[in-house]
Order: C-alpha cells, then structure tokens, then sequence
C-alpha cells in the first residue's frame, strides 16, 4: 500500500502503521496474533487541493480485492482485512459513494465488502516495516509476485471491457500510442509546434503531466519538454525494442505509453522527455481555472 501513493505530487507522507483495535502501542508480532483487534494499515497525509480524495479512493480499489472478507492474496487474518477509516463526514460521504460506485460497475462478480469506518488511534510501524519497498526491494518484488495480486489486478482492471471503454474514449492513434508503444510521425502530430502557454494532460486519466514553461524546440518533430511537472507522475522504464536501449516513460497512474527520455536537451540537466502528441491533451492557460487545474498558473506566471 505504499509504494503506489508513494512521491505523488500533494503526497506529504505515507506511514505504515496499525489501527482499529482495543490495545495501545501495538507490535508487528502483537497485530500478527489476530488478538489485538488492529488492522494493518498505511495512514497517508496529502494536500486536497493538489491530490483530492476522491482520487486517493481511486487509486485504492486498483490495488485491492474488495470482495474478500478473510484478508487479502497471501495474507489470511483480520488483520489483513481491507477498508477506508475515515476522518470527517465529508471523507465518509465521498468514500460511501465511491464505493457504491464500483459495486454499480459490476466489476467484481462478489460484493464489496470493504468497510468505511471512523478513524481510530493510528500507531506507527517498526522502522523495519517503513518504505519496505525501497529498503528491501528484492523480497518485496519476490513478494508482489508470489502473492498473485498483480495477475488479479490485470484481470480485473485490464479487462476486455476496459480495453473496449478506452478504444470508445481515444482515437485510433491515441490508443495505438499509449496501449501499444506506437509513435507517431514528426511534424505531423497535434502539438510539435504548440508554444501557447497552458499545462499537457494525460490525455486517458487527466492528471498535469508537462508545463509549456518546460516545452523546448528539439527540432525533432515531436513535443519535448525538459521535464515533467512532477517525476511523481512519470514512471521510467527499460525499452529494449529496435534493437538498443532506451528509456520508455509511462503515465504513473494511467499506464500510459508517453515516449522516451534522452539526454540530449538543453543545458543544465539536458533531459529531454520526447513525448507523442497522442498521449496528451493540451489545456491553454486561459481554460485551467474552469478544468479544476488554477493552481497551475504559477508555474507560467514565472
């Protein structure tokens, strides 16, 4: 649970810890014993106005098994159990409809059975149970694919359903692009040439990916941008098609093929995030107010 939520942009911090139980100041063995009434939890601090909630409950069912009572993959107990503790009726009412929400969509065949409730003492983990993912990175990929979630989660959020959703929502070449590695011809893509100021959208999910104010003239053809608005939201990865090595970007949350990475950009840093024109979705400066995306405006007031 915290690698996923872990250095997105409005992310504060994400803190491995247990609650919901009848003891004070409980230990992994203590919870481990099922007799504590505590629940393995993370407790995450974010800032709304650059990460709402509604998206943080977004990002949670795409990461769980809702329908399981008696815990989660390889982990059985009550303390494996899942659900949202909620800290005022706001989170409640938006964590209840969201909930609602999924059980409408018929995406699992069972019953949601993750629980919505009030928040309760929250203790923090041993140190040793802090940002596992980063500290013990080889037990915990052999521990991710051991478990069986990814094959649940492809099943379940990758579906036929969801492939025929996209191709209704994208065009041809949109969904060539960010589904199958396809790019698009130079100069002949919506935004090689766009230097209005504005913010480049994920054109499948909506999350701020490129500023203008980063945009550059690479004379590639392409959209190039010295960086993205926030490394949080570009996932960096080994391609190794054409026969050389390359570095793919993806979108963090949508899974969307972008482009790549060079080192050829301007001086200091020379990174240049070469990205198709199919994967975004330009706003100019003038609409993001009316797009939920005013906070933005800073950047290309500068």
């Amino acid at each position: 649970m915290v690698k996923p939520f872990d250095e997105l942009p409005g992310i504060v911090s994400v803190v491995s810890g247990y609650t919901g139980g009848h003891t004070d100041n409980p230990t992994y063995e203590e919870v481990g014993t099922e007799t504590t009434g505590h629940v393995e939890v993370v407790q995450i601090t974010y800032e709304p106005e650059r990460f709402p909630y509604e998206r943080l409950l977004d990002i949670y069912w795409q990461l769980i098994d809702p329908t399981d009572k008696g815990g989660q993959f390889m982990d059985r107990g009550y303390s494996y159990r899942t659900a949202i503790f909620v800290h005022n009726e706001e989170q409640r009412a938006k964590a209840e409809a969201s909930k609602a929400a999924l059980q409408a969509s018929k995406r699992f065949k069972g019953p949601i059975v993750t629980e919505i409730l009030p928040a309760a003492p929250f203790y923090s983990a041993e140190a040793l149970h802090q940002d596992y993912y980063k500290t013990h990175p080889l037990d915990y990929k052999l521990y991710l694919k051991g478990s069986g979630r990814d094959e649940f989660l492809e099943q379940h959020w990758n579906s036929p359903e969801d492939q025929k959703r996209l191709r209704n929502q994208l065009n041809r070449l949109q969904y060539e692009v960010t589904q199958h590695k396809a790019s698009e011809p130079p100069y002949e893509n919506a935004y090689w040439n766009e230097f209005h100021d504005g913010i480049y959208v994920d054109v499948i999910s909506g999350d701020p990916l490129f500023s203008s104010a980063d945009k550059f003239d690479s004379a590639t053809g392409w959209p190039s941008f010295t960086g993205p608005i926030a490394e949080g939201l570009i996932r960096r990865e080994a391609d190794y098609s054409g026969g050389e090595v390359r570095t793919a970007l993806r979108s963090r949350l949508s899974g969307a093929y972008l482009g790549h990475l060079f080192f050829d950009g301007p001086e200091p840093a020379k990174q240049h995030y070469r990205v198709n024109s199919a994967a975004l979705r330009f706003i100019p400066k003038e609409e993001l107010e009316a797009n939920g995306l005013g906070r933005y405006l800073e950047l290309l007031n500068r």
